[in-house]
């Protein structure tokens, strides 16, 4: 039976800069950590040359046009925010959260590998009505300015989200340079979100195990916190965390959903983890990680609650 995306609503919450404003992500297959991902996780990739994959599609790095962002491909994205909402309505997405990214070189360069701009992710939301979320990142390595930067989105230019990478740092989400931001977000009321489970990048693993959110989730009651990527390989502290704590949640991105874990797809479908399960798609194409979603063997209810409504209540949309 075919599938008809516009009968789903779904909201990305994981998403960069290219989805939008392609022009404005530059090459980051340029620093060794991507070019080494890209001999091993994502090998498969390496038909196409690094800077027409990053510009969007076409060996001249032209786009070519395809259902979502990309269709089955990866890094393709958009030329704009209108573009990327037609591929929205035509793909059933309310919403796409798009993140000011930020990553360190923790082995070879010692200096930010991504370091994205917050004001056209700004202006995009303003442009399409809030259908684009924007998100904050966070610096451990300049706690002031980072911090600067959050109250800014949140207060001037309408960002409901923090997601960082601590892994790219070298430091374990419980770090006390990381507090600042946890504490900045209660304030603020805003949700955060930080990677777990080891990077497809070359960076240290010890410290994307998920269990090491315990501390952030006890000190922090009141914070809404997104495990984000799966935490795979250490899938059953994910799925401890997210069942543990009220305010603790996960999200599936930067895995093409036919790839997810059984175990992360049972405690998905169960009633343990069916309200704690985010989408995303981190860039990986909206149609293709949307589609293969809806292809799981997993509950109805189960879909409609990690494509929309988990989402919502998580970024308090519906407000």
């Amino acid at each position: 039976m075919s599938i008809d995306l516009k009968d789903y609503p779904s909201i990305d919450i994981m998403n960069h800069i290219l989805e939008i404003r392609r022009d404005l992500a530059g090459n980051p297959f340029a620093f060794r950590e991507f070019q080494i991902m890209l001999q091993t996780t994502f090998k498969k990739l390496t038909a196409k040359p690094p800077e027409t994959r990053a510009k969007g599609g076409g060996e001249d790095g032209s786009r070519k046009k395809s259902s979502g962002g990309g269709g089955t491909g990866m890094l393709s994205g958009h030329a704009s925010p209108a573009e990327c909402v037609a591929d929205m309505d035509e793909l059933g997405y309310a919403h796409i959260a798009v993140c000011a990214t930020k990553m360190w070189s923790y082995h070879y360069h010692h200096d930010f590998i991504m370091d994205y701009p917050m004001d056209p992710i700004g202006d995009a939301v303003k442009e399409t009505a809030g259908r684009i979320v924007g998100a904050a990142s966070y610096s451990p390595f300049h706690i002031g300015q980072s911090i600067a930067d959050v109250e800014r989105g949140a207060k001037e230019l309408g960002f409901k989200y923090v997601w960082f990478h601590p892994l790219s740092f070298g430091l374990p989400p419980n770090d006390r340079r990381f507090y600042p931001l946890y504490q900045k977000c209660v304030e603020l009321d805003i949700a955060v979100g930080f990677q777990v489970g080891h990077s497809a990048e070359v960076l240290p693993s010890d410290c994307g195990r998920p269990m090491l959110a315990d501390d952030v989730a006890i000190d922090f009651p009141d914070l809404r916190i997104n495990l984000s990527h799966t935490g795979w390989p250490w899938v059953d502290e994910w799925c401890s965390m997210l069942w543990r704590h009220p305010n603790v949640y996960g999200d599936i991105s930067a895995y093409y959903p036919k790839a997810l874990d059984d175990r992360l797809i049972k405690f998905m479908d169960s009633g343990r983890g069916r309200d704690k399960v985010l989408f995303g798609t981190n860039g990986l194409g909206l149609e293709r990680c949307k589609r293969e979603f809806l292809e799981l063997d997993i509950g109805e209810d189960t879909k409609r609650a990690v494509l929309y409504d988990n989402v919502a209540r998580f970024l308090k949309l519906e407000e």
